[in-house]
């Protein structure tokens, strides 16, 4: 069976993947989407190829009812079709006079989720109507927006709570539903408090007595909202609701993308476009930078971690076949393989990143070696390079070449903070810096003594390297390493540098977090020199 979108495209509908990041994902902590912000992950969305995307529950809000109207005119679907979301008619009225029902309608989306009560105590108490009546209410609800040419899905809160408490009521609600012409009737874990043995069981046992097509909609307060989803296709569920990254109220729902990714590669269930998959990983960066949070560096599939190997003895495997510490290509999801640097690294490891960074080590079984046992040897003075690959770079092809990448000599740097008698705080740095044969003196006042500094370095060097215009430091991190000698201790300062067209970090440690942020600093103008293709100037 097949189902058209707004455009005309053919969709097999014997398989739903249903996006909700709109609206169930919204009601992160956190979140608070515009508008704006809801058509462009919309437009994300269907780029990825979900077969519908909630997008919120028109009537309810301004913010909402906007967005159907402007979803309507600005966006050409190519694969997703658009879902209003609301709930039954009123106990005791009709739904061809329920005014939210009437603003489902007017939203114009093709598809309508309704949800519905199934579990006995919340219609008693929270409704504060009888048992049959809300049968009515589904049955009338449905009926209707059928008769008004919607595709309707029903959602079945608490569902599985009200399953342990009264299972026939529950199934009642699910045979209302379905009789009554709803395509799908979603089983919702909301609490989320089910495990997958669980889901499992109540899943086939729905499908056996009511005979109706189910979907698992799971919240992950157990930390299984993957798991459940996956349980539930196994029982047979044939549509999944999910959000982009997991988002959602409390800890969040059943995440979309290891759904979809363990669906296609495990399952074989092709349920996305030719070629989606690949831009798995660069969807959902871009999801969570319009909803500004960082996004989960140790994600299943798209985290920058998914596919980082640290341990020497897992890099010996991985230089034989990949596939031995990887239970899947990360090209198929749009990642890619990394290699971390620590002093847990051996020589597969190091000969498997300079592959990585571009780095010929040429099977040389003593430069390796030598690499190994400087790594070993700074990271013990506090140094870490699995977080700073450009620094390690530098001293990869430093062993490498015979010589340090230098494009200019620090004679001497000096930072001063002056805390003024009117409460003003002044920074100032003076570098004394040799490049291309000339001694440079330079001074710059900054928002701090490392911004001074940066400044400073810019203000003597910019007229011999032009391209240090376009860096920037876009990230800082500062992290005092165990104490010596009383209040003494050791400073370790990672730095993230940006080009314009990608970014770098690197690290320095030092007594005092000004020396550490020296050494990234060098370090970060070194590499972005080298990175923009310049030949060393001494």
């Amino acid at each position: 069976m097949t189902t058209e979108n707004a455009e005309g495209s053919r969709l097999d509908d014997s398989f739903h993947v249903f996006d909700t990041t709109l609206r169930d994902g919204a009601q992160r902590e956190g979140i608070n989407l515009t508008v704006a912000d809801k058509l462009t992950i919309a437009r994300h969305l269907d780029e990825f190829g979900v077969g519908f995307i909630e997008g919120g529950w028109p009537g309810a809000n301004p913010r909402d009812t906007e967005f159907f109207a402007r979803a309507r005119q600005e966006i050409a679907f190519k694969n997703a079709q658009l879902v209003a979301f609301g709930a039954t008619r009123r106990a005791g009225g009709k739904a061809a006079e329920d005014p939210q029902v009437k603003a489902l309608l007017d939203s114009g989306a093709p598809v309508i989720t309704l949800v519905a009560k199934s579990h006995d105590r919340h219609v008693e108490l929270a409704l504060r109507t009888t048992l049959d009546e809300n049968l009515e209410m589904v049955r009338d609800t449905v009926s209707y927006l059928v008769s008004q040419g919607r595709r309707v899905f029903v959602d079945c809160e608490h569902f599985f709570d009200g399953y342990k408490a009264n299972p026939d009521y529950a199934k009642a609600v699910v045979s209302a539903a379905y009789e009554a012409g709803a395509d799908v009737v979603v089983l919702c874990d909301t609490n989320g408090g089910m495990l997958p043995a669980q889901i499992q069981a109540v899943v086939a046992t729905v499908i056996a007595d009511t005979g109706a097509r189910l979907g698992i909609h799971a919240q992950d307060d157990t930390g299984c909202a993957v798991a459940n989803t996956l349980a539930a296709v196994d029982a047979g569920a044939t549509h999944v609701q999910c959000t982009a990254n997991g988002y959602g109220e409390r800890v969040g729902n059943a995440n979309l993308f290891p759904v979809v990714a363990a669906l296609e590669l495990k399952y074989g269930k092709q349920v996305l476009p030719e070629g989606a998959l690949a831009e798995m990983t660069r969807i959902s960066h871009a999801i969570a930078e319009v909803v500004n949070l960082t996004p989960s560096t140790h994600q299943p599939y798209v985290g920058v971690s998914a596919f980082a190997h640290k341990a020497g003895l897992h890099a010996s495997a991985i230089k034989v076949d990949p596939d031995l510490y990887q239970h899947i290509d990360p090209e198929r999801v749009g990642n890619t393989m990394r290699m971390l640097v620590s002093d847990m690294a051996g020589r597969a490891s190091i000969e498997l990143k300079g592959k990585e960074l571009g780095v010929d080590l040429g099977g040389d079984r003593e430069l390796v070696g030598r690499v190994v046992e400087r790594v070993k040897e700074r990271e013990l003075k506090g140094y870490t390079y699995e977080a700073a690959d450009a620094s390690f770079e530098l001293l990869l092809r430093e062993e490498a070449e015979g010589r340090a990448r230098r494009y200019f000599r620090t004679e001497s740097w000096r930072a001063i903070v002056e805390d003024r008698p009117d409460g003003i705080h002044a920074n100032e740095a003076t570098v004394k810096l040799w490049a291309k044969g000339e001694r440079i003196v330079a001074t710059a006042e900054g928002n701090g003594p490392v911004n001074a500094l940066d400044k400073a370095i810019r203000v003597g060097l910019e007229r011999i390297y032009p391209q240090l215009a376009k860096f920037e430091l876009v990230d800082y991190k500062v992290r005092i390493l165990e104490g010596r000698h009383g209040t003494e201790s050791t400073t370790r300062v990672l730095i993230t540098t940006s080009d314009g067209n990608g970014e770098w970090s690197t690290v320095g440690v030092g007594e005092n977090v000004i020396a550490a942020s020296w050494q990234a600093l060098e370090d970060a103008f070194t590499y972005g020199l080298l990175r923009a293709g310049i030949d060393p100037a001494e």
